[in-house]
């Protein structure tokens, strides 16, 4: 394989005048800060322990700074863009600055939260600077999408890396970190400057790396009904998981029976669960009901 050219990736002249030509002008509806240095690039790179046959896709590539870096270390890489004018820019800026590694890139225009497929081999890794007002949907999209990553570093705005890496506990331990955890081990890897951006964004980045679990947490209940135990609990945080899970079982002594049955005192609030008690309380679910109905009308004939 032949190494690429020394100034192949892009520094702050090359995005201003790649963006100037394009008519573009980052917008905050979508999120979009551009990288300009190339050490965070390839950092970013050697962080997510990008390989030379690690198939990378990459969500909101903009510009292609950080995906000449990937191209530079994997064997191929995906980028999926949902904007139009940066979607059909990047193949040719690609072509221009790496031509050996062109085809080693594809790019699907489209929005990352729609990708059902990718073209090529499954992706073994996500490395993504990932638009901030879209970073946790988009990263469990992808994570429940493609069961093929293993390898996952995104960086994302400083308070959501640390919502992330959460564990129980915590203040900021929430949906994205039981969400998060169900598919991964997750740890903060980093912090990023806010003067790698252009433009520069009024909030510090993080970044997130998530290692896929070699073996799913074990529970006979599906994806869909722990993450609606997940949604539940921290509907409503400060309420005792008794209060807070009525809903979803049908009622606080439904709730309750399912929680005692996992092993979880129904006193507990949902910032103090992993997600595997999360998993429990899922798999209690129907056997709670009928106990609990029988309670409820055993106390209406007394």
């Amino acid at each position: 394989m032949s190494s690429p050219t020394p100034d192949a990736l892009l520094g702050p002249a090359d995005i201003r005048e790649l963006a100037a030509a394009l008519g573009v002008r980052p917008t905050k509806q979508r999120g979009q800060n551009f990288v300009i240095d190339a050490n965070t690039v390839r950092r970013i790179v050697r962080t997510a322990e990008v390989r030379p046959d690690d198939v990378v896709v990459e969500v909101g590539p903009g510009l292609g700074s950080l995906t000449l870096a990937l191209l530079e270390v994997a064997d191929r890489v995906t980028a999926v863009e949902i904007d139009e004018v940066l979607a059909a820019a990047l193949p040719a800026t690609i072509a221009a600055r790496m031509p050996e590694r062109a085809d080693r890139f594809a790019l699907v225009h489209t929005d990352a939260m729609h990708v059902t497929e990718l073209p090529g081999p499954p992706p073994t890794a996500l490395v993504a600077n990932l638009p901030y007002n879209v970073a946790v949907p988009v990263l469990l999209h992808m994570l429940a999408t493609f069961p093929s990553i293993e390898r996952t570093l995104v960086m994302v705005q400083s308070e959501v890396a640390d919502r992330l890496a959460a564990a129980p506990g915590s203040k900021v331990y929430g949906v994205p970190s039981v969400k998060a955890n169900w598919y991964a081990e997750v740890k903060r890897a980093g912090a990023i400057g806010r003067n790698v951006f252009w433009p520069a964004p009024n909030v510090d980045s993080g970044l997130v790396s998530l290692t896929r679990r070699t073996e799913p947490i074990r529970t006979t209940a599906s994806q869909r009904e722990v993450f609606a135990v997940i949604d539940a609990a921290f509907a409503q945080r400060r309420k005792t998981l008794r209060a807070a899970l009525a809903g979803w079982a049908g009622s606080a002594a439904a709730a309750e029976a399912a929680l005692v049955a996992a092993g979880v005192s129904p006193q507990a609030r949902g910032e103090a669960l992993t997600v595997e008690e999360f998993a429990a309380v899922a798999e209690h679910k129907e056997a709670a009901a009928g106990p609990a109905r029988a309670a409820a009308h055993h106390k209406e004939s007394e």
